[in-house]
């Protein structure tokens, strides 16, 4: 039976690295701080920003570097997407089959919609939660709770990400959860988190959903 799917952005829908990478290196520039390798700059995609920041710069300093960050990415690193291959199908796929789909990201809403809009995939979504700049709604389960008291029609509801907060946010608002291997968490990762299943590539979203 169709459903609400709410999908993550970054590792989900895009690949994010160049941008959030570049971003995280030029605030740490600007700051005075050493730069992370690739290895740990990729575990950085998706996490909270303030909670990647924090044991780079020190709590106090964190604000300071995600407002550094966010300089950069609001006017070049929000660009630096890379939709995945198949995505857009997979989307058609699942709208096609009457499923609502959302986006459901901690990045904040005005540069999701941003990125969807330019990157030519707001026809498939209903709307676009993110969070705010204040740093509001950056919990995936806080997210996910705010996206689905939205609904006034409730559905059976499914969360597709590729880390473990989305999973553990998923479990928390009693939504499946649906775990992508092709974004930046590993299987054991998702699995330990309690992914109902796991799709290799966009392909397989539609019929995992």
């Amino acid at each position: 039976m169709p459903g609400n799917v709410y999908i993550d952005l970054d590792g989900t829908l895009t690949d994010p690295y160049e941008g959030i990478s570049k971003c995280i290196c030029y605030a740490l520039e600007r700051m005075g701080f050493p730069l992370p390798g690739d290895a740990q700059l990729r575990s950085f995609v998706g996490p909270p920003l303030l909670d990647t920041f924090t044991p780079l710069v020190g709590e106090e300093l964190a604000p300071k570097a995600l407002e550094h960050y966010r300089e950069r990415f609001s006017d070049v690193g929000w660009l630096e997407n890379i939709p995945y291959d198949g995505i857009h199908d997979a989307l058609e796929a699942l709208t096609e089959a009457g499923n609502r789909c959302f986006v459901a990201t901690t990045k904040p809403h005005v540069f999701a919609r941003r990125i969807v809009e330019h990157f030519e995939m707001a026809q498939y979504f209903s709307d676009v939660y993110g969070s705010e700049l204040d740093g509001t709604r950056t919990d995936k389960t806080e997210l996910l709770e705010y996206a689905q008291a939205k609904r006034s029609v409730k559905r059976e509801s499914t969360m597709i990400g590729d880390r473990y907060h989305d999973i553990i946010g998923a479990a928390n608002n009693g939504l499946r959860g649906i775990g992508v291997t092709y974004g930046y968490g590993s299987a054991e990762e998702l699995t330990a988190a309690g992914a109902e299943c796991l799709a290799a590539s966009p392909q397989d979203l539609p019929g995992l959903v």
